[in-house]
């Protein structure tokens, strides 16, 4: 069978688009080093870009099958992939969900690109792309004027947590909760908590770690 020429160029075209965008939202997670970076999500949307091509194909070529049917399988799919990036630290911590949220999102880019809707594409991956970059800092800032605090924390014995108490009372810290957890190295017979606590004032984390430093008897601790 002839090579379409006209086809060719399109689904080059298509193909290249995916490449770009999802390049693009792979660098900001390759900067930080995360699990999925550049060449992940240019995959993921090189994939889903060539899939939904194919489904579309497929109904014009053939004259059957619905040119959803491919894509939603895309879509489901990516959501196990996602959940591969998503691990919970032994200090209660969630990492990844970012980057899971990204991987579906290169996915959703790549489905577009994939069907010509082109202008949703270039927009999504602007977006997206803001989201990721340029609020990444705001939502740290929000983050840290939070008046309600989680602090994970290693005492070199029980009695420890005891001083660790007092110390943030004497700065009218409230305690919310205290949750026990295991250390974080497994070789360690040390105990560990997790600690909710509630800021009189809306201080930074940084300041929360430096009253944290004068009570005795703490191995390790940080916010969580």
């Amino acid at each position: 069978m002839a090579i379409d020429v006209l086809l060719l160029k399109d689904i080059f075209i298509k193909l290249a688009l995916a490449l770009v965008c999802g390049g693009v939202l792979g660098i900001e997670r390759e900067r930080r080093n995360r699990p999925a970076g550049f060449r992940t999500y240019m995959l993921v949307c090189i994939g889903s870009t060539l899939v939904m091509a194919t489904n579309q194909y497929i109904c014009d070529v053939f004259g059957t099958g619905d040119p959803s049917r491919l894509g939603a399988q895309v879509v489901s799919g990516l959501g196990f992939l996602g959940a591969g990036t998503i691990v919970t630290a032994a200090n209660s911590k969630v990492k990844g969900l970012t980057t899971a949220a990204g991987l579906w999102s290169a996915g959703g880019i790549g489905l577009a690109i994939g069907i010509g809707f082109y202008e949703g594409a270039i927009v999504g991956t602007v977006m997206i792309f803001i989201a990721m970059v340029v609020l990444h800092g705001l939502d740290g800032w929000i983050m840290s004027a939070n008046k309600v605090v989680m602090v994970y924390v290693e005492f070199e014995h029980f009695f420890a947590l005891k001083h660790f108490i007092n110390t943030v009372k004497v700065n009218n810290i409230k305690i919310l909760d205290i949750e026990s957890k295991e250390s974080s190295n497994v070789k360690d017979e040390k105990a560990a908590a997790l600690i909710t606590v509630k800021m009189p004032n809306k201080r930074m984390h940084d300041e929360l770690l430096e009253i944290m430093k004068n009570a005795e008897g703490m191995s390790h601790f940080e916010i969580v």
